[in-house]
Order: structure tokens, then sequence, then C-alpha cells
């Protein structure tokens, strides 16, 4: 019994080393990251940065609505668009109906791209 059990154990030792060895790469990673960062950033590194306010404001303050439009319209494009890697993957398998079905895909991601756009849901003014 004792002998099947340390055949397991050893059987673990590769990952053992692996999460050591990652678990040393990250930490010698921040440390460095620690050490060389530049401790004094200028006024402008500190200053407000593509949201329009403070860092340090109320958190219950009201901002525009565009940030949250634009954030959405990023992840339903960006989702809808990685449909298309395992499709060129399997691009010689799926045959005449996968590259149609593709098409009127593209076609209704086309059309809400440009509705979005006619709209002017990517302007900022």
């Amino acid at each position: 019994m004792s002998q099947s059990i340390s055949q397991l154990l050893l059987a673990y030792i590769p990952l053992i080393v692996f999460i050591g060895v990652a678990g040393v790469i990250g930490l010698a990673l921040l440390a460095a990251a620690f050490l060389v960062a530049y401790k004094q950033p200028d006024p402008e590194k500190l200053s407000a940065y593509e949201c329009g306010f403070n860092a340090f404001d109320d958190a219950r303050m009201k901002f525009d609505v565009r940030f949250y439009l634009v954030a959405i319209l990023f992840i339903i494009f960006d989702l809808e668009v990685t449909f298309l890697f395992p499709w060129a993957a399997t691009f010689a398998k799926v045959g005449v109906y996968g590259f149609w079905a593709m098409m009127v895909f593209l076609a209704v991601l086309t059309v809400g791209f440009i509705y979005e756009w006619k709209k002017g849901a990517l302007e900022w003014d």
C-alpha cells in the first residue's frame, strides 16, 4: 500500500517543480518591477486619464454615458470577431454552407456597425 502511494507522489514531482519555478519567476519579476520602477511621477502622469475626471473623487459621481456605450460596443464587436478564428481554422472542413453562414454573420455585423456609425455612437464630440 505504501509503495503505490509513494509512486503516486513521485508522479506529481514534475508538477510541483513546475509550480515552484513559476512562483520563483513570478516573484522575481515582481521584485524587479519594484526595484526598477520610477519613483517620482510627473503631474501629467497623475492627471485624469481618458475617463475625464480625477481618480480620487467620489465614486458615486455621474459621468457621461458614452463611456459605457463605447465599452459595450467594443465588447460586442470584439466577441463577434472572435468567432472568425475557429471558422478560419476549420475553413476547409465547413464547406459551402459554413462559408455562406459566416458571410451572413459578417453581413449582420457590418450592418450593425454601419447603424451605430450613422447614429453617432462612435463620436466623442
